[in-house]
């Protein structure tokens, strides 16, 4: 039976954290035996909100290459491309926002939450706003089954069917709708309990060594009523509890009961979570490191997918393009 198609991306905004890998990464890895599987680094998706300033933009791209590399993905089992490799996500983009109404861009959830929490930033513009016909591109272009993603991406993934379905109704039943595929993996808190995100520096990146995972986790915000150790602890609101739950499970319901009781401090077990988040990075560090050396093959690796995915691309686009008249 032939498998089905599975398409997701990362932006590469910086070096990938532990948020990405629980969240995204560690999916994919699993999913590149029971899926034809392309995931692509979204560089194009990067300057909707980071156009002003793209000096870093290739080094990240590489960064994140490195990173899905080291996490378990292979070119053996995923096609791995950039996406501003393959011209046809763009054009397909273009015949797209000539269908889709404006209002439904301004009612997508992410749209006026991104606008508050990166107000430094002016993204008052239309490849902001049209952010979601792109994503609409990325998925379609490949005819994709399925596509995994977060709660907060369902909005998203809703359009993208909305516009598949639009396409579909005026030219040609071409585009099959692509399902979600929820990640079961709850969102990791960054180290000061906000979002963990690269632009408020609370991240365990995965390239981060040893020390410097020690270092950030010790660091960490734990339960602001938690003075002393003598003080009963509130696992509930504590950021560390919250690691403890997902990489420490047989050891959790012993670990809250101490809190609780005050039996152990804040110290004992941010120590105790931080060996434990060293020896889960660990293959994935060493891999980085290795794979450092060789970015030439690195990049031979995204090459050889790009070909690939394009040839795809390229015959979805044509077939589009025939179905609205342009060719």
């Amino acid at each position: 039976m032939k498998k089905k198609r599975a398409l997701s991306g990362i932006q590469p905004s910086g070096k990938l954290h532990l948020g990405n890998l629980v969240g995204a990464l560690s999916n994919w890895v699993k999913l590149q035996d029971s899926y034809e599987c392309f995931f692509f680094i979204a560089d194009l998706h990067a300057l909707t909100t980071g156009y002003a300033d793209t000096g870093k933009l290739k080094e990240n791209l590489m960064d994140v290459a490195i990173d899905m590399l080291a996490a378990g993905l292979t070119q053996e089992k995923s096609t791995l491309f950039v996406q501003s490799d393959i011209p046809e996500h763009s054009e397909l983009h273009l015949m797209f926002s000539m269908i889709t109404p404006l209002a439904w861009l301004e009612r997508v959830p992410t749209y006026k939450s991104q606008i508050e929490e990166l107000k430094e930033k002016d993204l008052g513009t239309y490849g902001f706003l049209g952010y979601p016909v792109l994503q609409a591109a990325d998925i379609l272009i490949y005819k994709a089954d399925v596509v995994p993603v977060g709660q907060d991406q369902l909005p998203h993934l809703e359009l993208t069917r909305e516009i598949g379905r639009r396409f579909n109704n005026y030219y040609k039943e071409m585009f099959p709708l692509p399902k979600d595929l929820l990640t079961e993996t709850p969102i990791l808190m960054g180290l000061d309990g906000r979002k963990m995100s690269k632009s408020y520096g609370n991240t365990i990146n995965i390239s981060d060594p040893p020390d410097i995972v020690r270092k950030k986790v010790m660091e960490a915000i734990t339960d602001p009523a938690r003075v002393k150790k003598e003080d009963k602890g509130h696992p509930e609101v504590c950021n560390i509890f919250a690691y403890q739950k997902f990489f420490n499970k047989n050891s959790v319901k012993q670990i809250e009961a101490d809190c609780r009781s005050a039996k152990i401090g804040c110290v004992t077990c941010k120590k105790m979570i931080a060996e434990i988040l060293v020896s889960y990075l660990a293959p994935i560090y060493d891999r980085r490191k290795a794979l450092e050396k060789k970015k030439d093959d690195v990049l031979e690796i995204f090459k050889s997918g790009g070909i690939r995915a394009q040839a795809i691309a390229r015959q979805t686009l044509t077939e589009a393009k025939k179905a609205m008249g342009i060719i």
